[in-house]
């Protein structure tokens, strides 16, 4: 591993840290003053790793939209875990964020098909429900051609 790689790989995990420590998308200052860094070298480690689909950055802002499975916008797909609300990107991810926390959690969203409520409880690293499906309608090779709209 080189002496960049290291340090992306650290900065990945700084960012990450925070956004759990914090319940919500750490801001590049935040992550600055925790890492010894400069606002400027957070913003070029982010943008280098938007680049290699590790985070996704708003393209405004150049804040964090997606820490994946984290999303730093309101959702369709609400998880409470680890004793607090986070917001996943897609239903996959909301999965994920129980995983990511080493944690049972319940997942709030609505079914895409009839927009029925659905509530899934994972216990021990399983849903509760065992004949779900997960439909994406964009093919996985084309996901980072738009990951917002995925």
């Amino acid at each position: 591993m080189t002496l960049v790689e290291a340090s992306l790989l650290r900065l990945r995990a700084l960012t990450y840290a925070l956004f759990v420590e914090l319940g919500r998308a750490p801001r590049a200052p935040e992550v600055a003053e925790r890492g010894g860094l400069t606002v400027e070298e957070v913003g070029a480690g982010w943008r280098t790793l938007h680049d290699q689909h590790a985070l996704v950055l708003d393209p405004e802002s150049g804040e964090i939209r997606m820490a994946n499975p984290f999303s730093a916008v309101p959702t369709p797909y609400r998880v409470h875990a680890g004793g607090r609300w986070w917001y996943a990107n897609c239903a996959w991810d909301a999965f994920g964020i129980c995983a990511a926390l080493a944690t049972d959690g319940r997942i709030e969203t609505a079914c895409g098909d009839c927009g029925e409520p659905v509530t899934i409880l994972v216990r021990d690293q399983r849903p509760d429900v065992s004949e779900l499906v997960f439909h994406c309608l964009v093919p996985a090779a084309q996901w980072w051609d738009d990951i917002v709209f995925t």
